[in-house]
């Protein structure tokens, strides 16, 4: 599928009304191949410079949850012009970033993600104002586990989620919607690294098992206007990117100094304890709570 032609580096009117359809867009070229290729090697050689580190928690726990919070790479990342010349069409001129996962499916292996839809279990209700950006590192194909997307399912109300727990569901607590989805009804989301696709936080999507001979690499960042405000006053955390904020409803995450100094390392887990007393709410599961 060939990629949007952006306007100067924003969405188009047709293409903002497409989102607002669909519930999803792609594919949007934002950065180069070579670019996407420099961002998977830095990303590499952290994995491999601090996998034997003596830190409180492993690097995969921190790569996949709140990165920006311990990495200097994934706050700047997040915060290229690039991605937010392109969401500022979906949320407007003031922004947040919620959140920074690097989502990996290693080669070869049975790892999934059922059918879910985002907003279930964030406290931030059924929210308008949040997109999320799903940036490419490597090929992202049917054969090594692209995401599927429901159309206009966003449209729907939060539907009944079951916790499956399913060993291989890379869920927090193996989440699936409770809804047929037939595969007919799923468009596959391809893209090439460099490329991101955006959906709604009430969109119905999930991914198969990575077949390929290539570890499947997702950014996944979260965006949010700052009109959001979390439920029943709990305390949340976030960034903002562009415009401006009073943050009234979110508190602040610095940058942090350098990767996993000691400072962000104990705002991690502060962040950390806050979102899971939510997105763990009524459950005995202690897996992180994560999800693309």
């Amino acid at each position: 599928m060939n990629a949007l032609e952006l306007q100067e580096g924003h969405l188009s009117d047709t293409q903002v009304q497409q989102y607002w359809e669909q519930g999803y867009l792609f594919p949007i070229s934002v950065f180069g191949t070579q670019k996407a290729a420099q961002m998977r090697a830095e990303l590499e050689w952290i994995e491999s410079e601090w996998s034997a580190a003596d830190l409180p928690r492993s690097v995969k726990t921190y790569k996949r949850v709140n990165a920006h919070a311990v990495m200097p790479f994934a706050y700047d990342l997040a915060q290229r012009a690039e991605l937010l010349d392109v969401v500022e069409g979906i949320l407007g001129p003031n922004i947040l970033i919620y959140g920074v996962e690097f989502f990996i499916k290693e080669p070869k292996t049975p790892h999934y993600v059922s059918m879910h839809q985002d907003l279930t279990y964030w406290g931030l209700g059924d929210t308008q104002k949040m997109v999320t950006a799903w940036l490419a590192l490597s090929p992202a194909t049917v054969e090594s586990g692209c995401m599927e997307f429901v159309r206009a399912s966003h449209k729907l109300a939060i539907r009944p989620h079951k916790d499956t727990f399913a060993e291989d569901n890379l869920l927090s607590r193996g989440q699936e919607v409770q809804a047929n989805v037939p595969s007919s009804q799923r468009t596959a989301i391809e893209l090439a690294p460099g490329q991101i696709s955006l959906h709604h936080g009430m969109t119905i999507h999930g991914s198969g098992p990575n077949l390929s001979d290539d570890r499947r690499i997702g950014v996944v960042i979260r965006y949010m206007s700052t009109d959001v405000q979390p439920q029943n006053n709990a305390p949340d955390y976030a960034v903002l990117a562009r415009g401006e904020y009073d943050f009234s409803a979110f508190r602040p995450i610095p940058k942090p100094s350098a990767l996993f100094a000691p400072e962000a390392l104990k705002a991690y887990d502060e962040i950390r304890q806050a979102q899971a007393s939510v997105k763990l709410a009524n459950t005995k599961v202690s897996k992180d709570p994560f999800h693309e």
